[in-house]
């Protein structure tokens, strides 16, 4: 009985397929405009940061119902400053983007640094520790290239987005036809 009901029970929890491939379809159009290196890439990557940033506080407003003391004051402070930086990312893109590109080279040597140390600490328990350790060491170097001088943190900041546009593309497109497979098997 579990292994017929199994399946229809995964089927049913799953979004429709093609929503999958939508959205798929979505992400890798954002990598190619961001790969064209001009406003347009400034202007997606501050109305993606907006979105998150509008999604993040109306998260808050959520979790406000659910928190009691101070932890409901942090959840409405949070819900402001989230919900006020995605208005301002759309009101003015290339300030945010400018904002965005002066933090995050910092954020890559941050981690970076955070890779290289729970590397070195998982070595004994995971066969594969080094992939991690060189993954952080590339982090801080991209980190400090970039770090001071706008021009490079500019272009690390779009070529990130692009790669996990572009990944995010792929991975939904692939998983859409994996899901049609289980929600229409043959």
């Amino acid at each position: 009985m579990r292994s017929a009901t199994t399946p229809r029970l995964l089927a049913d929890s799953l979004p429709p397929w093609w929503v999958l491939l939508i959205t798929g379809i979505g992400w890798t159009v954002v990598a190619l405009i961001l790969l064209r290196f001009d406003y347009t890439s400034v202007s997606s990557i501050s109305i993606l940061f907006g979105l998150v940033a509008l999604a993040a506080g109306f998260m808050e407003i959520g979790l406000i119902f659910m928190s009691h003391g101070w932890w409901r004051l942090l959840n409405v402070l949070l819900a402001i400053a989230f919900i006020v930086s995605g208005i301002v990312a759309f009101i003015h893109p290339g300030s945010t983007f400018l904002a965005l590109a002066a933090v995050f080279s910092f954020f890559f040597i941050f981690a970076g640094t955070f890779d290289v140390i729970w590397a070195i600490s998982a070595r004994h328990e995971i066969e594969v520790w080094w992939l991690q350790l060189i993954g952080g060491i590339i982090e801080i170097v991209l980190g400090f290239w970039a770090a001071g001088y706008y021009g490079r943190s500019a272009i690390l900041l779009i070529a990130w987005v692009a790669a996990f546009a572009i990944i995010r593309g792929v991975r939904d497109i692939v998983l859409a036809f994996r899901v049609r497979e289980i929600q229409h098997p043959a």
